[in-house]
């Protein structure tokens, strides 16, 4: 095996990242499908916010936080054989995932109600973005702890910038031990202070609404009782992810925006030592298009295309759709020419944006046998089926799917 089929078949964690609108969530799920398939693992592929028709896709109902198996015997039939391991699929809850955590971590039940009930914890915990990639790196450590999957993948939050998730346990403790947050708590610590700060409390209150600010006190006072326990498991995460069996694999399209994106998160990973598995190049042009002998023809059908149409409509004088026609013979030379000319043009046009894509892909900083290229298709991946085409590619790393 080499490439995609080596990394599944050696790492417990993959995980997925890069630029958003590249296909990175479906690509996700084809590397579940793919690895069920060749490895025989028991495999959970984990995303944030997956699309309801991916949902469909997978021939499931809905995603929910535990995880969903998808039914083998639709999984054997959109790969065209037995598929000896199992494929669980999991969406990311991340108010519920933050409410485990407390129920887990809390000091004691007092704690974990104040914390639970507090409105600025509701807040943080369903619409802060930095929560989202916090809670789902922890979602990852219970879940390599748990030993439950043999494989885990995971689809990254979507981020301004891919690296964020990474880095997000580190944030979340700085953050909570910022100056900030102690200054917002320092009156809640002393009653002198408590006096002194209660007129800009009030005034506060005023302009962000009632309690706002003791809210937010009340909130970090009780979660420094867990401070030491949020730095003790961003380290335990970082030595997760440094570890030889988390693989990293990138999504990128061929476009020159989302590579460099791409680029840069493959630098970001060398800079922390993280290991790169493979980068899938995703909806890239078939390599046809740049082949010289098929760039030849199209430019002499561009060249000459009236004369290609004039022997197509001598050479298809018997068929039935031509003698049946409504139109003269002049009108169907014509649209024959209007024809043959649109499809050397188009080809060419196509020739000219894979060339382009060749170039960008060129420019990775990668060996080419990291390289794996998923074509175009087209057709939606709407369902098990077709999500097993975008598999096949990826397992046969080449243009022609296993699958």
């Amino acid at each position: 095996m080499a490439g995609i089929a080596e990394l599944l078949s050696g790492s417990r964690i993959v995980i997925v990242a890069g630029p958003g609108g590249v296909g990175k969530t479906t690509v996700a799920a084809a590397l579940g499908f793919t690895a069920a398939d060749l490895t025989g693992k028991k495999v959970l592929v984990i995303t944030v916010d997956p699309a309801r028709r991916l949902a469909d896709a997978l021939g499931l109902i809905g995603l929910t936080s535990k995880g969903s198996q998808v039914s083998p015997s639709d999984l054997d039939k959109a790969a065209g054989h037995k598929v000896a391991g199992r494929l669980f699929v999991a969406m990311l809850d991340a108010k519920s995932s933050w409410d485990e955590l407390i129920n887990r971590h809390a000091p004691d039940v007092a704690t974990r109600q104040k914390i639970l009930s507090n409105p600025i914890y509701k807040n943080i915990s369903s619409r802060f973005v930095q929560s989202h990639d916090y809670i789902a790196m922890e979602t990852l450590y219970e879940l390599y702890r748990s030993n439950q999957y043999e494989l885990i993948i995971v689809d990254t939050p979507p981020s301004r910038h891919a690296i964020d998730f990474l880095d997000a346990p580190g944030k979340m403790a700085d953050f909570f031990s910022s100056k900030l947050l102690r200054w917002l708590t320092l009156p809640a610590r002393n009653r002198l202070l408590m006096g002194l700060f209660k007129p800009f409390y009030q005034v506060a209150d005023k302009i962000l609404g009632a309690q706002f600010l003791s809210d937010v006190a009340e909130f970090f006072l009780l979660f420094e009782s867990m401070y030491a326990g949020f730095v003790e498991r961003a380290q335990s995460v970082a030595g997760i992810l440094e570890n030889q069996s988390t693989s990293f694999v990138v999504v990128s399209s061929p476009e020159s925006v989302p590579m460099k994106e791409a680029e840069y998160f493959i630098s970001a990973l060398e800079t922390r030592h993280l290991r790169l598995g493979q980068m899938v190049v995703n909806r890239a042009l078939p390599s046809y298009f740049r082949d010289p002998g098929a760039v030849l023809l199209a430019n002499k059908l561009q060249d000459d295309y009236e004369i290609y149409a004039t022997e197509f409509l001598k050479k298809g004088a018997s068929l039935e759709f031509i003698k049946n026609s409504e139109f003269s013979q002049v009108r169907l030379g014509a649209l024959a020419e209007r024809v043959f000319l649109e499809v050397a043009d188009s080809f060419l046009n196509f020739s000219s944006v894979a060339v382009e894509e060749a170039y960008e892909i060129s420019k990775l900083p990668v060996d080419d046998d990291q390289i794996t290229l998923v074509p175009h298709l087209n057709i939606d991946v709407s369902n098990l089926n077709s999500l097993g085409k975008v598999a096949g590619y990826l397992a046969s790393g080449s243009e022609s799917p296993t699958m």
